[in-house]
């Protein structure tokens, strides 16, 4: 099994930390090796642009990718998405320089104009719904400087914080798609050998997303406190609760999002529990 990874950029990092989070290793400390064997029995990242992996994933150079959600509708590939990852949030914007005074975007139906972008397939879907008369400036980076240097007009390109936009005096209009990260695979994944292992990595993803920022909370409580203690514990199904061998009291299990935590102890402690431990959840598989 091939696994694509980006080879570079904000994904990579975050896609490697999600592979060894379901125990997926290199076994290559090399940074330039473009195949890297992994501690998995059969199976190896390829390492390559991000932008490539759809390509790649459909013609079945690899059975599983990570790449972004703008990637896959640019390549127009004929993918299937397993999962929605927890990174690689953005927006793809239509930005224009803040000086237009533009507030919407059918304000420039009737202006020619040049938008700069990585996005040429989506920007060509863009112009066409909205009506307007656009021609689209292919660029690979450093989108946001192509209207200062009067290479183009207005942009589209994913951000983040919108802070680089403004930096360069542009302004978003509107917002054409929302992108993330994704688990993608090759259509024919179900018909090959490899459908359980497929099954099994995204089992192991959704888990670690599952117990993403929960906490799980050990605590003793006395017979006659447990009531008023259950009361105020939050829990996926319900707290499971074990009683003690050798004391008048219960021990009692739960799992708290890390936001409410403080609230939940605190609550906890009031009712009567005592002991209290937290430790974090690698996995909550369902």
């Amino acid at each position: 099994m091939r696994i694509a990874i980006p080879n570079k950029g904000r994904l990579k990092d975050p896609a490697l930390q999600l592979l060894r989070a379901i125990g997926i290793k290199t076994n290559s400390t090399d940074e330039r090796a473009l195949i890297i064997p992994t501690n998995w029995k059969n199976v190896e990242l390829v390492a390559v642009r991000t932008e490539d992996i759809p390509y790649i994933v459909e013609s079945g150079g690899a059975d599983l990718g990570i790449t972004g959600r703008d990637y896959v509708v640019e390549s127009r590939a004929d993918v299937e998405e397993l999962l929605r990852l927890d990174f690689g949030e953005g927006l793809i914007v239509f930005a224009v320089p803040k000086a237009w005074g533009v507030r919407d975007v059918q304000e420039l139906r009737d202006r020619e104009i040049r938008i700069a972008t990585k996005y040429p397939n989506i920007v060509s879907d863009y112009i066409k719904e909205k009506g307007l008369k656009a021609k689209i400036v292919r660029v690979s980076g450093a989108t946001e400087v192509m209207p200062y240097l009067g290479a183009a007009d207005a942009v589209v390109d994913v951000v983040n914080s919108g802070t680089t936009l403004k930096i360069h005096g542009l302004e978003p209009v509107d917002t054409i798609l929302s992108t993330y990260a994704v688990l993608i695979a090759n259509r024919r994944w179900r018909s090959k050998a490899l459908a359980d292992k497929v099954q099994l990595i995204v089992t192991l993803i959704q888990g670690v997303i599952n117990a993403k920022n929960k906490k799980m909370l050990f605590m003793n409580v006395p017979s006659d406190k447990l009531d008023d203690v259950l009361s105020v514990l939050p829990a996926m199904l319900a707290p499971a609760i074990t009683k003690l061998s050798s004391a008048n009291a219960w021990e009692v299990i739960t799992v708290v999002e890390e936001e409410l935590l403080p609230t939940v102890l605190n609550k906890a402690l009031e009712k009567g529990a005592r002991d209290i431990v937290v430790i974090d959840i690698e996995k909550v598989v369902k």
